[in-house]
């Protein structure tokens, strides 16, 4: 404010005297300083080997930073992202470079939704079918789903229903990272994993084990509603359009079909999997 004539006025220096306003300075484009520090922070990008997780989004990279059984490398986060993650950051004493939006996206594309944050990690260690803790009776088993979207999605459920296990071939399958861990949204630093080299003998082992082994397929003989259910039961799913695969499905101890009330009666894998999950501990429950 200033005083004109003994009296405070709230209007801006030379507005009195019919004065415009002065104008703002424009915006100044990122010296050469800064344009090599940015390009500094994508040469300390790691390259992409089997050995190598890049995870990205909040969700994601923050359970991966709760996670103690998850390496991490470095994080790159804009400073909005790095605020947010500041509690985590610092319990996990993690490396942390400051970058801009578009230093990620040049990363890892333009069509990455990352929300300001990468993490470059080790790969989670897995599990093997013997280790498996039979704790809510609950597995799951994909044979050759290969979208990451998909089984993204699948090991988000996974995480939501406290499922076991989530087995996996180590051929045919999706990279544990990237767009799959995204999509999971956390849920692959909560889902155990066991990858095996032959699902039919990884199901030949849950058998032995004492779990029912039940095939999900449109064309089974009944309803998952009315297949007769025990503890520990491991769900089979294939992938969307080949469906399980011959020697899977002889693998089965029963196949089963979910039924659809609506005018659609089929579902995608990953939402296929939802309704399953909860018909069958719902039925485990009764």
């Amino acid at each position: 404010m200033k005083k004109q004539g003994g009296r405070r006025t709230d209007r801006p220096f030379g507005e009195a005297r019919g004065e415009k306003p002065p104008r703002r300075s424009p915006k100044i484009a990122p010296g050469p300083a800064a344009k090599n520090a940015q390009k500094a922070e994508m040469r300390s990008f790691r390259r992409p080997s089997a050995e190598l997780a890049t995870l990205y989004g909040y969700h994601a990279v923050r359970e991966a930073l709760r996670n103690p059984d998850r390496a991490c490398l470095d994080l790159f986060a804009t400073p909005a992202a790095a605020e947010k993650l500041a509690g985590e950051i610092e319990a996990r004493g993690v490396p942390l470079h400051l970058v801009d939006g578009e230093t990620l996206s040049s990363r890892l594309g333009a069509e990455s939704v990352h929300q300001g944050v990468l993490l470059e990690a080790r790969p989670l260690p897995t599990l093997d079918v013997s280790e498996i803790e039979n704790t809510s009776g609950l597995v799951l088993a994909l044979d050759q789903i290969t979208d990451p979207h998909n089984v993204g999605a699948i090991l988000r459920t996974a995480a939501a229903f406290a499922v076991d296990a989530v087995i996996v071939t180590e051929r045919n399958a999706p990279e544990l990272s990237g767009v799959l861990a995204k999509t999971a949204s956390g849920g692959l630093e909560h889902a155990p994993l066991v990858e095996v080299v032959n699902l039919a003998r990884a199901l030949d082992r849950l058998g032995a084990a004492g779990y029912l082994r039940v095939g999900l397929d449109s064309e089974g003989p009944e309803s998952l509603e009315k297949t007769p259910l025990s503890r520990p039961v491991a769900l089979v799913l294939g992938a969307e359009g080949k469906g399980l695969r011959r020697l899977t499905r002889e693998k089965c101890d029963v196949l089963a079909r979910l039924d659809m009330p609506g005018a659609i009666k089929s579902l995608n894998v990953s939402n296929a999997c939802a309704v399953a999950l909860a018909l069958t501990r719902s039925r485990l429950s009764e």
